[in-house]
Formats: structure tokens, sequence, C-alpha cells
């Protein structure tokens, strides 16, 4: 009878600790490849600002083309059957003028170098008329006349031939570097900020987006 009581006893003993060790587990569990998936996919706003900010707009184009094939609300735009949505109901046959884009990907190497890469132009909108689309390419391609940071300026020499340089920060952040005459290089010489004609490229959907581009000195 004791050693019944006993066997019992222990038994209960055991089961105790079984319980309080996994009450301890679900309380010290480490998160599973879903859970910990489901973490960084609630994150990826962040992540995925970051990673956009290096996909910049670099370039709008207006080219007339002609409507072929209408695929569910959806048409073709010959000569490279572009598939674009129809909203202004054209029909095949009919001509349109297209605003086509261009993207830019920054990325930096281990040196520190930036690369550029280009996308294929893409179409992104159609229109009745091109002075339709020339009023929207006004807007989102724009030249003004601004100070910028010189950053520096420097001279190169090969076989006793000079070649002259400046530096300039853009105001999106991108360093330039353009060529120069000796007579500009002269004239830069000492000076902190310089006027220049840049190009601003906005994105289509985000107009608060935008690529400063170099067009040359102001003055």
């Amino acid at each position: 009878m004791k050693q019944t009581r006993f066997w019992l006893m222990a038994a209960v003993i055991v089961f105790a600790i079984f319980v309080i060790w996994g009450i301890m587990g679900i309380f010290h569990k480490k998160p599973s490849a879903m859970s910990a998936a489901s973490t960084a996919s609630g994150n990826s706003g962040t992540s995925a600002n970051v990673a956009g900010s290096n996909n910049m707009p670099w370039d709008y184009q207006i080219q007339e083309a002609k409507v072929g094939d209408l695929l569910d609300g959806d048409m073709l735009l010959l000569p490279n059957q572009e598939r674009i949505s129809n909203d202004q109901n054209f029909a095949t046959g009919d001509q349109v003028w297209v605003l086509r884009y261009m993207n830019a990907a920054f990325t930096t190497n281990d040196q520190g170098k930036n690369d550029v890469t280009l996308s294929q132009w893409k179409p992104i909108k159609t229109y009745k008329t091109k002075e339709e689309a020339d009023k929207d390419l006004a807007d989102l391609k724009t030249e003004i006349k601004t100070d910028v940071h010189l950053v520096g300026e420097y001279k190169t020499e090969l076989d006793g031939n000079f070649r002259y340089f400046a530096v300039v920060d853009m105001p999106t952040g991108q360093k330039v570097k353009q060529p120069i005459s000796e007579e500009r290089y002269a004239k830069l010489k000492g000076k902190e900020n310089v006027s220049v004609v840049i190009e601003e490229v906005h994105d289509y959907s985000d107009y608060d987006l935008s690529m400063a581009k170099f067009r040359g000195w102001a003055d």
C-alpha cells in the first residue's frame, strides 16, 4: 500500500515538473521560421523605402504609336507590342501619343564607387493629342538655375597635356564630375558654391521623388 502511494506521488511530481517545463517553454519559445517571416514582413515597409530610394526617375519621352489588339481593357501599342491600359477607349488602328519613362537604379560597390543601371523605356500613359502629352511632360521635367556646393576642381596631365574637371554636389545628393575649360578652372578656384542649370525629373506616381541632372553652368 505504501509502495503504491509512493509511486503515485512520484508520478504526480513528474507530471507537475513536465507541466511547469512546458509553461516555461511557451514563454521562452524562439520564433519559428513562419513567425520570423511575419515579423520581417511587418518591418518590410521601412526596408522597402530604403531600397526604393536607390531607384530614381531618370527620363521621359513622348512618341507616337498605333493601337493594335485590344485585350480585356488593355491595348497593345505598335510596333513594339507594348501592353497598357486603354483608359480612353481607343480603337484598333487609332494613332495615339505615348508618354514613356525610364528609371535608374543606383548601387554602390565595396570600393564606394557608384554604378547606374538604366531600365528599358516603358509606356505609362496615352493621349489623344501631342499637346496633352507635352503638358504632362512639362510638369515632369523642368530646368532651373540654382546654386550648388562646389566639392572641388582639379587637373590631370598626360604627355604635357592638361585636362580640367570640377565636382559639384547635386540637390538630390549625388556628386557630378564635369570636364571644364582652363578658363573655368581658374574661375572656380577658391569658390564654395557655383551657379548651375539642372533638370529636375519627377517621378510620375510620387512627384516629390525627383532626380537632379546637371545641364550646364549658369554663368
